[in-house]
């Protein structure tokens, strides 16, 4: 049986130190559940505390590894990192302008160096713009765009309205991302080409383990769009992934180090994903010793009634006070929306409560099996396994 699953095309730089680029990309697009095919435009020698070489790769040999898998293979959705030139980018955008690689293009401008230096000369500037206009989707930060734009002394209050501008110049979606704005919230906006304008903010995740924050980002997203979902949702989708890596950072390196994409497993996507279950206890400490000595990690234990623990995977198990769920464990399903969700469900001839948002941050549709098992299909981002009162 063939398996249906989503090939994504990366070009883009390698890291040595596997924080970004070519290997940052790889193993979200693993993580995410799809097949990771590889132009590599450049090695380079780099650790947590900055590139010490790069080795660019000639245009015309990273053509080739385009050409190569795309016609074996084939290619559901590209993403564009570290291009190194223009020679490089005007092949890239040549080959890609071909129609041999659909028209799910992610291109993540990589124009900035960490310490806010810009890395493109004028010729790749322009080079780069021109492959903008081919794109779906550009995923500039804010110092990019400002290159990308030609105007390096553009405030953060005028940002928003010369996306607007840009996007309808070059008729593509512009995703800029605002984690180098000052504060303590972060605001992502989506720009279509005719101004609208959709917003995601989500507090500030305070650590120094954020390198390849923009690779990881574009991968995701073109990995949502190479399944299927509509740019919104691979958007939405691809920042929740993000932040829980940021989250799962392991702490490596003496500097900028990298995030943690390996312990990021259960991103719900276009199927539901059984990732937490919820068990009467009667005898609360009883319950929490048992748990912990079977090697789980508690993550929530609250006036002795309730607690969760995590799994090495990252799927959860509470325990709650018997009375409180009629004495019998809940089932717990997570989609990306909820709400589609209850009505897919009840098309299905699916008896299900409307969704409910609890107190705890879920978002929640009561229903029961055949067998009267109690299930909740539910959305909650990061609350399930970081929620403010985290262990």
């Amino acid at each position: 049986m063939t398996q249906i699953i989503p090939r994504i095309l990366i070009v883009a730089g390698s890291d040595s130190g596997g924080g970004a680029g070519i290997q940052a990309d790889i193993k979200t697009v693993t993580m995410l559940g799809g097949h990771a095919m590889t132009a590599v435009t450049a090695l380079t020698a780099q650790n947590t505390l900055g590139v010490q070489g790069v080795h660019p790769v000639p245009p015309a040999f990273v053509v080739q590894q385009m050409t190569c898998v795309a016609a074996d293979i084939g290619v559901d959705a590209v993403k564009i990192g570290m291009l190194g030139g223009a020679a490089v980018a005007h092949a890239v955008t040549d080959e890609l302008a071909s129609g041999r690689y659909g028209d799910r293009i992610v291109l993540d401008p990589v124009m900035v160096a960490t310490s806010g230096a810009v890395l493109a000369d004028d010729a790749t500037i322009l080079a780069m713009q021109r492959l903008a206009r081919l794109a779906t989707l550009v995923t500039p930060n804010l110092p990019e765009f400002r290159v990308l734009c030609g105007r390096l002394d553009l405030s953060d209050d005028a940002v928003e309205a010369a996306a607007i501008d840009y996007a309808a110049q070059a008729g593509t979606h512009l995703l800029v991302k605002g984690g180098h704005a000052a504060g303590d919230i972060v605001v992502d906006r989506l720009i279509a080409p005719d101004g609208q304008v959709t917003r995601w903010s989500a507090p500030r995740i305070d650590t120094a383990h954020s390198h390849g924050t923009g690779c990881t980002l574009a991968s995701a997203i073109a990995e949502g769009l190479g399944r299927g979902l509509s740019l919104v949702d691979a958007i939405q989708r691809a920042r929740l992934f993000v932040r829980l890596a940021l989250r799962e950072a392991p702490g490596l390196g003496a500097g900028h180090g990298p995030m943690g994409h390996a312990q990021v497993r259960d991103v719900p996507g276009a199927r539901a994903t059984l990732n937490q279950v919820t068990l009467p206890a009667t005898d609360h400490a009883a319950s929490v010793a048992f748990y912990r000595a079977l090697g789980l990690t508690p993550i929530v234990d609250s006036g002795g009634r309730y607690a969760r623990f995590e799994t090495a995977g990252g799927t959860t198990l509470s325990v709650e006070a018997a009375g409180e769920i009629d004495g019998r464990a809940i089932v717990y399903l997570e989609v990306a929306d909820v709400n589609a969700a209850v009505t897919a469900a009840r098309a299905a001839g699916i008896a299900v409560a409307d969704a409910l948002d609890q107190p705890w941050g879920w978002r929640e549709a009561a229903l029961t099996d055949p067998a009267g098992n109690a299930l909740r299909l539910y959305t909650t981002g990061e609350q399930r396994r970081f929620p403010p009162w985290r262990l």
